[in-house]
């Protein structure tokens, strides 16, 4: 890997010597990548390289996608429709029956090539543009997207289904040879790129041939099976990844979101990928990013969260996926959504720990998006606008914020909105100014307890101001107090003086923000208590390097005693009295791992960051992994410490005591 100096260097010379010509003398390439190596092989050791958020990625914050397709035509259930037409006695397989027909004489491809439904009507997927006499406008689309704040934007070019939405030589069930005879994922592209947006795509055929159509019927063509996930595994698995080369290489996509069964495709096959669009990248100049449920890893690729993301603050940078729609992904007749401030108060909160949110919406299979999911976007749009300061290319702070409303917590959370005693931070990233944003106007005074006068020092405080109802308009606020229950901060009034689904304060230091701790982190030996089981972190004695960490009841043995070796930055070594030995990760990301200890060596495997929880808990996170440790609530004297992605059980949370 070279350093960012010697890619500089490398650049300057050329350009110094007659840029394009001075690289062939030198026989290098014209176009270096902003960040990470210059190549990568179909390994994990060359791909882990890969720096998986780049800081374009974590200053963006939020994007849109869009489930459209052939499964909006029914307009039926969701956008699993194809699959559960076929399960007999299922709410669309009656459906299917009572509208179309048996699914064996009017199979899921009738909605592709088209065919009447049982009262005559032509049905198919075939959206017009508007300059055709249609409904469908990818500028219009496009345009909404900026006015919703959206800084990524892109298709599902592919679900479930195996329908490609772009011109595909490897599947001409694509809707370029069929249905609306466009390349709808250019017409994206092009559309997103020309108002200044990345492009995301979004490709789901992992699940194609590994359980979708289970229901579905053996096909009689080699095109119909390719089309129902029908073909033989080695077939399937190169089909994979030449519908994912074509992507890239025509339409060089800044986002390539997968959803899940990645973990089924053969490892060699998965590198392939990785290592091809990595290279693609280098070649374009391009910092992307690809993300994953399962079968990646976070040291290259962003981890995603379906509908949900962790309780507390969570390294590496992550992101979640969430629809406008609790009831489904694509449109539907009678689809509800989810409030304005539900979906906006998710996405303050994700900032605030650590992650990004992609948002779906559900149009219309003629190329309409409804008014409903048009109001709720534009209200995020015009909160953006607004406060938006606090939201791009902001950072999570030491902690994610405070108040009664549980929000995240895994996958398939529902999102709520907050009240006026939610606050989340934000920090911005030189680490001078500190946002803290609150659900609801919080009244006359402002008090945020976690900034207490035992858990911070805000004598370097040089400013407070409460964000207006105008980016760039702000409202002095030099009233305030700070005493042991919270800082505490007079308001220009009782009542709201504008309207607003969330109000923020900025605080700005005339330093950099001063460090925050449950009272001062104790600089000498300490026990770290399970809130869980009560037992204590103990590294057993004398033992080995690589030996597992255990807990057990506090005897004042030296064994049980920590000290938590400030690294800056918020980041800790946690040192055992008896050997010297720290708490190590040893990188394994794995839900369950074994925590282990061994030499202090300088790496991110060993160092921890406390996740302050109020009421003196803490997560203690791992910076290598972005795990936690672990009690697995055992209560035996003797069990392993493991380690777990943060969410908010009490195993994970652990109380810091001298000793």
């Amino acid at each position: 890997m070279s350093s960012p100096s010697y890619r500089f260097g490398r650049r300057a010379l050329l350009a110094g010597t007659g840029g394009v010509a001075a690289a062939a003398l030198l026989g290098v390439r014209t176009a270096w990548a902003t960040d990470g190596p210059q190549s990568y092989s179909a390994t994990w050791a060359s791909v882990d390289q890969h720096p998986p958020a780049h800081e374009w990625f974590q200053d963006a914050k939020f994007g849109i996608y869009y489930h459209w397709g052939v499964f909006s035509v029914p307009a039926f259930a969701s956008e699993w429709y194809p699959r559960n037409m076929y399960n007999n006695g299922s709410g669309e397989n009656n459906h299917h029956r009572s509208v179309y027909g048996e699914p064996a004489a009017w199979p899921y491809h009738n909605f592709i090539n088209g065919a009447r439904d049982r009262a005559g009507n032509f049905v198919q997927f075939a959206p017009r543009l508007k300059s055709a006499g249609g409904n469908f406008d990818p500028g219009e689309w496009a345009q909404l997207f900026v006015d919703a704040g959206a800084r990524f934007a892109g298709p599902v070019a592919e679900h479930h289904d195996g329908y490609s939405m772009w011109n595909s030589q490897v599947n001409e069930w694509n809707s370029v040879a069929t249905g609306p005879r466009l390349d709808l994922l250019r017409l994206h592209a092009d559309a997103i790129r020309a108002k200044g947006l990345k492009l995301l795509t979004a490709l789901h055929h992992a699940f194609n041939f590994t359980g979708f159509y289970q229901w579905a019927p053996a096909q009689s063509t080699t095109s119909l099976r390719k089309l129902y996930g029908q073909l033989d595994a080695a077939t399937e698995y190169q089909l994979w990844y030449d519908k994912l080369k074509e992507v890239i290489d025509g339409y060089q996509p800044d986002i390539i979101w997968q959803d899940f069964d990645l973990s089924r495709i053969p490892e060699s096959t998965r590198l392939n990928f990785l290592s091809y669009y990595f290279n693609r990248a280098v070649a374009g100049n391009k910092d992307v990013v690809a993300t994953y449920k399962d079968g990646f890893n976070t040291r290259g690729e962003v981890v995603d969260y379906e509908r949900g993301g962790p309780a507390g603050i969570q390294t590496p940078y992550w992101l979640t996926d969430d629809s406008i729609s609790s009831s489904s992904w694509c449109y539907t007749n009678g689809i509800g959504y989810y409030s304005l401030n539900a979906m906006l108060h998710s996405l303050i909160d994700r900032v605030s720990k650590n992650g990004n949110m992609l948002l779906n919406i559900a149009p219309m299979a003629d190329g309409t998006i409804p008014s409903g999911q048009r109001s709720i976007l534009l209200g995020i749009g015009d909160y953006l606008r607004r406060f938006g300061e606090s939201i791009y290319s902001t950072r999570a702070w030491t902690t994610f914020g405070e108040g009664p409303t549980q929000m995240g917590g895994g996958s398939f959370v529902t999102p709520r909105p907050g009240t006026n005693q939610d606050i989340r931070f934000t920090r911005s990233k030189d680490n001078r100014v500190l946002y803290a944003t609150v659900m609801g106007w919080p009244g006359g005074t402002f008090h945020i307890t976690g900034l207490g006068s035992n858990r911070i020092n805000l004598s370097t405080l040089a400013s407070a101001q409460l964000l207006g109802s105008t980016a760039g308009q702000y409202t002095n606020l030099p009233s305030r107090t700070q005493d042991g229950s919270g800082l505490h901060i007079t308001m220009p009034s009782s009542n709201p003086p504008f309207s607003a689904p969330a109000y923020v304060v900025k605080l700005t230091f005339s330093g950099t923000i001063p460090p925050l701790g449950s009272g001062p982190t104790p600089t000498g030996w300490v026990r770290i208590t399970n809130v869980a089981t009560g037992l204590v972190l103990d590294s057993g004695g004398n033992v080995a390097s690589g030996s597992a960490l255990k807990q057990w009841n506090y005897d004042g043995s030296t064994n049980l005693q920590w000290q938590l070796a400030d690294l800056g930055s918020g980041w800790y070594r946690i040192v055992n009295r008896t050997n010297g030995m720290v708490a190590d990760s040893w990188g394994n990301t794995a839900n369950g791992a074994l925590c282990m200890q061994a030499a202090w060596n300088g790496g991110n495997n060993q160092q921890w960051r406390l996740n302050n929880l109020g009421n003196g808990r803490n997560q203690i996170v791992n910076r290598g992994t972005g795990t936690a440790l672990d009690s697995g609530g055992n209560t035996t004297a003797g069990s392993n410490v493991k380690l777990w992605a943060p969410d908010s059980s009490t195993n994970l949370q652990w109380t810091i005591a001298a000793v």
